[in-house]
């Protein structure tokens, strides 16, 4: 019963789920298909680190795969498989047939791409709720890489949620946190990361995205509804609209709090990670709201800036208000500012 179950999902999802690649890397991929993953922009270079204080692994993200959202050609896939700009992008169907992708918009934040093709009547995959996502929970990590890995199906469960990660493109680039992931022990490798992280009924719970290297049994997905807030952005802006704010930080907690001899046990301490970054980006909305470096940012809006529920947090979900409201803890004095976000570029 449980294996006719897994079957049946399998031959669900399937037709749905595509491979990504940029246009002048495949023909280099016809004349030899194995050759995929020394090229595809972000493979090489895209490394993560856990920068919880007990997770030391580096995290390896993959490239190449998608599936399909809408019969009408919206397709889901990581921004990090966009990584080259200036070039075209092909989506080759489970059958076989290709069709040059146009860019709706990324989601960096949330490494997000919604890419539309000129086709009709394509096989779909219908998106679920992260959020009723269970531990323990069986779950599909699905993936078709150009034939290369074509057809790459991994059984698993989930085996965490509401996982951070810090992530970087590169070695010498800035780190990005990503938070709020699903791990699973469904292998993710450089045959599904972009694919579909899909329930037994066949519903897509996360986009996989991240393995971490070193370490067995680990990887990541993108909650489905990260993608969910994308869509409805795009269906009513022509594009995803994110907060911009221009600052730095550090979110802290009881850990950082010790470390850094710091007077409270949450919030979000204005700090550069780099030398010669600044903390606060001039001109940006910060700079404007006359945040400093050093100050600890309390409170959203009223709501406690915590690990749980970090400053981006807040302006994701609120994303319709004009303004938010900060309470900061400066030289040990409490201030009030009030921050208008611009739209990220």
């Amino acid at each position: 019963m449980y294996q006719r179950k897994v079957l049946s999902t399998v031959r669900k999802v399937l037709p749905a789920v595509v491979s990504v690649v940029s246009e002048k890397h495949l023909s280099a991929f016809e004349k030899n298909p194995h050759t995929l993953y020394s090229f595809v922009p972000g493979h090489s270079e895209a490394i993560a680190q856990k920068t919880r204080k007990d997770c030391g692994e580096n995290v390896v993200g993959g490239s190449g795969s998608g599936f399909i959202i809408d019969k009408d050609g919206l397709v889901l896939t990581n921004k990090h498989v966009l990584g080259d700009k200036n070039t075209e992008y092909t989506v080759i169907l489970n059958d076989g047939r290709r069709f040059e992708a146009r860019i709706l918009s990324t989601d960096p934040l949330n490494d997000v791409a919604v890419l539309k093709i000129n086709a009709r009547k394509l096989p779909v995959i219908e998106l679920g709720d992260a959020a009723r996502a269970e531990l323990g929970e069986i779950v599909l990590a699905v993936g078709n890489a150009l034939g290369a890995f074509k057809n790459t199906v991994s059984l698993g469960i989930v085996s965490g949620l509401s996982r951070s990660v810090s992530a970087k493109e590169n070695p010498k680039g800035p780190s990005h946190e990503m938070r709020g992931l699903i791990q699973t022990d469904a292998a993710i490798n450089t045959g599904n990361s972009g694919g579909p992280l899909v329930d037994l009924k066949g519903r897509a719970i996360g986009i996989n995205v991240a393995t971490v290297s070193n370490a067995q049994s680990i990887g990541f997905a993108i909650p489905i509804n990260a993608a969910r807030r994308d869509l409805a952005d795009i269906r009513k802006f022509g594009h995803i609209r994110r907060p911009y704010l221009g600052v730095r930080y550090l979110v802290v907690d009881e850990y950082l709090k010790n470390k850094l001899d710091l007077p409270v046990d949450y919030g979000a301490l204005v700090t550069s990670e780099h030398m010669g970054v600044p903390a606060v980006l001039p001109g940006s909305p910060a700079a404007e709201a006359g945040i400093k470096e050093k100050d600890i940012i309390l409170e959203c809006d009223g709501k406690k800036i915590t690990p749980e529920n970090v400053l981006e947090d807040y302006l994701n979900y609120s994303s319709d208000k004009k303004g938010f409201n900060l309470i900061i803890l400066r030289a040990g004095k409490k201030v009030g500012a009030r921050i208008v976000p611009a739209e990220r570029d």
